[in-house]
């Protein structure tokens, strides 16, 4: 299949299809089809807010199906790819008890168990075996559940999509839940080229075992539903035959599937009966409607989610997806989709696609928001995606106001821990945080902010913008910077260009645009072409000035921000809050433990602090930071040495030269990266090199690390070259 634009917006509506599935049905996950209908009646719609809980959350299924697919491009993009590097990929991405799995238990949790075994060097696929894990561990419904970016890097191809998702699988999984990933994937892959169900289903039923519980219950639900024409007697049969109670464990893979197909026959490719049947059933709710609605968004392409009510505008095309790599939580279905998309192409030795070039928000495709909102209620206006009115593309987002003199509208987007999350009480506290959300902002001091807006040509009136970010300040209080005002101009196009200068320790959390006008009854509209995040940090992390120090011993003051800290993924066993300590002083029991926060923009910087080691093997700080298990280091060790490392599937030594280590005195490091090239010094003066031209990590944020003991810091600088 070609990767035209065609292809593009199927993979975009796979996406939105997978997260309005999840959304819709995660505020009754686990809840048996009667309690669904004697508490909500028929789903066919989000219900969220009258289970008091939030709409947009952290998901083990959205989190891990675009996390996962990542190892395509940690490992050079190999349709050969292994069990074994996917499970480097778990590695390098999960911090343990705290991101996407569901950390039930070895032996209760699937993914839990698999994790364990990864982590005690046992390797995929054995990691996830039956034969190491047993058959109702492996049998479990995760493998399914995180599939669903595997098709949708070859589209048109089940044979080569069921491979890759029995490789995945099998991380975790084996015996039935692989052959039921196996059919979702081809399904999905087949859904591109093809809309006949019974033809899909065909296609993939053909690339699993004729022998397999799978097979077998797939023909008969075909079957039943012929014979019944009405889901509510099928999915009777299907509970008697294939549910719960027929299989051990907590969440069986085989019931939940059996639902996901008879709601694919009798929704006929409709997108919102296909949900509310699919949801209406019960059992794990989220996870079949996620695979569901990504099966259908590829079927349909984005006339999937035109006929019926609004799915797409609750979300405006939010996800969140935390993971080591905190830099990447705050994310959208728009992003998530290119990240597909070059994926595929890289494949297929094409060149990737970096609209409007590279920004983070352009609005390409069709209907998109990627989270762009009001501040407040305005009545009077309204957001939407726009064709045209672009200085680089095709598409903007337009702003469609009418207010009265000096009335100022804001309109914006997340770029760190939302407000409303920290606001968040009760049940849907609860429910958001039953993962955790660890999350580094995605703009820092010293980078640039560059922006296009244009005024329509209709405009009888002038307007003035700026744009503005938000930063947590005093007692996690909202800091407010604004860019200069700029006057919008009819058929005009605005640049802007905006140096970030921040008070250090404040993580910034939304990017946005104010408009102004000094005249009456204004109204028209204005479009959004792009917003740009470029160049390197030029920053201090520390504790706030406005976070008070308390001398030891007197009785200390409660404060109340913790965003400073927040904006560091905590990777180690211990992080103190004591406020007579240093700002940074981790420590972790055993391994290597750190704390991480940065983004994938940053490439060419240089990292400065004064740390200590109490105690411990190694200790030091890292660069172009990827995950727990990608990234460069200098460090100092017990054994007496100072070196810079590689950690990439292992560590290794670039180089090392005799340095005395000694507890609790205080070293200066320096660590620079510019291109391949690595420039380490202790107290100005100790200087370590090196070139790594053998696959070099070109990008990534910083950590803190230190191992089987505990490190200090005051403050850490980060400085463009």
């Amino acid at each position: 299949m070609k990767l035209d634009k065609y292809y593009q917006e199927k993979v975009y509506a796979g996406v939105l299809g997978k997260i309005i599935g999840v959304y819709l049905g995660r505020p009754f996950e686990q809840w048996s089809h009667n309690l669904i209908m004697q508490r909500l009646g028929k789903i066919e719609y989000y219900v969220n807010k009258k289970l008091n809980k939030p709409l947009v959350v952290t998901d083990d299924d959205i989190t891990g199906t675009f996390t996962f697919l990542r190892a395509l491009n940690d490992y050079n993009f190999d349709f050969n790819i292994s069990s074994e590097k996917i499970g480097q990929t778990w590695l390098n991405n999960i911090v343990e008890n705290e991101t996407i799995l569901w950390w039930g238990g070895v032996g209760e949790s699937t993914e839990h168990t698999a994790f364990i075994n990864l982590k005690n060097g046992i390797k995929a696929p054995k990691s996830g075996s039956r034969e190491l894990n047993g058959i109702t561990v492996s049998e479990q419904i995760g493998a399914q559940i995180f599939i669903d970016g595997w098709p949708m890097v070859c589209p048109g191809d089940p044979q080569k999509a069921s491979e890759l998702a029995a490789r995945a699988g099998r991380v975790s999984h084996d015996g039935e839940a692989i052959y039921g990933a196996q059919v979702i994937a081809a399904l999905e892959s087949q859904a591109f080229i093809e809309k006949d169900v019974s033809n899909l289903l065909k296609v993939a039923k053909d690339l699993i075992p004729k022998t397999s519980v799978i097979y077998r219950m797939i023909n008969e639900i075909e079957d039943w539903c012929k014979k019944d024409e009405d889901w509510m007697l099928t999915r009777k049969k299907i509970e008697k035959t294939y549910g719960y109670n027929n299989f051990s464990g907590g969440c069986h893979m085989v019931p939940n599937h059996a639902l996901i197909i008879m709601s694919l026959i009798y929704g006929k490719g409709d997108f919102s009966k296909s949900m509310m049947i699919v949801n209406s059933s019960g059992w794990d709710t989220d996870c079949n409607s996620g695979n569901l609605g990504c099966i259908l968004g590829i079927m349909n392409g984005l006339e999937a989610f035109s006929d019926g009510p609004d799915w797409r505008e609750p979300i405006k095309d939010m996800m969140y997806c935390p993971t080591a790599n905190g830099g990447e939580t705050i994310t959208d279905a728009v992003n998530e989709t290119y990240k597909i998309i070059n994926i595929a192409k890289r494949i297929n030795n094409e060149k990737p696609i970096n609209p409007k070039n590279g920004a983070r928000f352009h609005f390409e495709m069709p209907g998109s928001l990627q989270g762009w909102r009001f501040k407040d209620s305005h009545l009077n206006c309204s957001i939407y995606n726009a064709i045209g009115n672009s200085m680089y593309g095709h598409r903007s987002l337009c702003i469609d106001y009418k207010f009265n003199k000096n009335e100022e509208i804001s309109l914006f987007t997340n770029s760190f821990f939302p407000e409303e999350l920290k606001l968040l009480e009760g049940e849907a506290k609860k429910t958001f945080f039953s993962y955790n959300f660890l999350c580094s902002p995605i703009i820092y001091s010293g980078q640039n902010i560059s922006s296009v807006i244009k005024g329509d040509l209709s405009n009888l009136k002038k307007i003035s913008c700026c744009l503005f970010l938000s930063c947590y300040g005093p007692n996690d209080k909202s800091i407010i910077y604004k860019s200069k005002y700029k006057d919008i101009l009819p058929g005009k196009f605005t640049k802007f260009n905006w140096n970030i200068n921040v008070e250090d320790g404040c993580p910034i959390y939304e990017i946005g645009l104010l408009i102004l006008s000094d005249k009456e009854n204004v109204e028209g509209k204005i479009y959004l072409d792009f917003i740009s995040i470029n160049g390197q940090p030029k920053t201090t992390f520390k504790r706030p000035n406005h976070v008070i120090f308390n001398e030891r011993g007197n009785i200390p003051q409660i404060n109340p921000a913790v965003m400073w800290r927040n904006s560091w993924v905590k990777a180690t066993d211990h992080w103190t809050e004591r406020s007579w300590e240093k700002a940074f002083k981790i420590g972790n029991n055993f391994g290597r433990g750190m704390i991480i926060t940065g983004s994938n923009s940053w490439n060419d910087y240089f990292i400065k602090s004064k740390l200590t080691c109490n105690l411990g093997k190694s200790f030091g700080f890292s660069a172009r930071v990827q995950g727990l298990e990608r990234y460069y280091a200098l460090e100092i060790t017990k054994f007496n040495k100072l070196r810079l490392i590689k950690m990439l599937d292992g560590m290794k030594i670039l180089c090392e030269i005799d340095f005395k280590m000694e507890f609790n005195k205080v070293y200066e490091f320096y660590l620079s990266v510019k291109g391949n090239f690595l420039k380490g010094s202790i107290d100005n003066n100790m200087i370590i090199e090196f070139e790594d031209n053998d696959n070099p990590l070109l990008f990534g944020g910083i950590n803190l690390v230190v191992d089987s003991g505990t490190m200090i810091a005051e403050e850490i600088n980060v400085n463009k070259k």
